[in-house]
């Protein structure tokens, strides 16, 4: 019994042929006394050996395998790909509060800076007495006092922040690696696509050979 090799990577359709002979009975035009035009025999469709139809089973098998595989590693960079955009969103968020931090540090040191010059200035000139010179010195300590810590959280905020950067900076350069990795491997798969059609879609073979070799396919699995 003859079938089609159809393979889930390239399915393919054909019709089996069916052999036509000249027809010996043929009727004689009574009018015009002719024989009716007879059909020509087609030549007989050449079939798939057992050891081409097996490398094309085994090669769909690998195909679909393939398949599988690009599809699973597809999937994993997709899901690395949304990360990188949820951690580089987080990064800038991160970069923008740190930046707004330092600022107000600054700035905050700045007022600082200048209420101990105008103390120095009130304390020199006689311009206020020294219970109100003892206020602004009490004042200017508590300020300091203040901000030391906030600088020395802002620094390590600024470390852990370049820290993270770095790490997300070496990801997106493997994400870019893997990325052309899977454009060559995805291009190589069709290309195997494309010469299985070539040898097996819409080939006919014996399905003595078919049951033969799946038997050799389940066994070779089997081990």
């Amino acid at each position: 019994m003859k079938r089609l090799l159809i393979s889930l990577a390239a399915a393919a359709v054909l019709l089996p042929a069916h052999a036509q002979t000249a027809n010996p009975n043929a009727k004689v035009d009574p009018k015009n006394n002719k024989v009716s035009k007879p059909v020509v025999e087609k030549p007989k469709e050449k079939l798939l050996s057992r050891d081409e139809l097996r490398a094309c089973m085994k090669g769909n098998q690998d195909n679909e395998a393939e398949a599988r595989e690009v599809k699973a590693i597809e999937t994993a960079y997709n899901t690395e790909h949304a990360k990188l955009l949820a951690d580089k969103e987080e990064l800038t968020k991160r970069s923008q509060e740190l930046l707004a931090s330092v600022s107000k540090i600054k700035e905050d040191r700045e007022s600082l800076l200048k209420f101990g010059e105008e103390i120095k200035a009130k304390a020199k000139e006689g311009k206020a007495d020294k219970d109100e010179i003892k206020k602004m010195q009490d004042e200017y300590a508590a300020r300091a006092a203040q901000m030391d810590p906030r600088i020395d959280a802002a620094n390590k905020a600024k470390e852990a922040y370049q820290a993270d950067s770095k790490g997300f900076d070496a990801r997106v350069e493997a994400h870019n690696k893997a990325r052309e990795e899977i454009s060559g491997r995805v291009d190589k798969h069709m290309d195997a696509i494309d010469d299985w059609k070539a040898s097996c879609a819409n080939k006919k073979y014996d399905e003595a050979d078919e049951i033969a070799i799946k038997k050799e396919l389940a066994a070779a699995g089997a081990k």
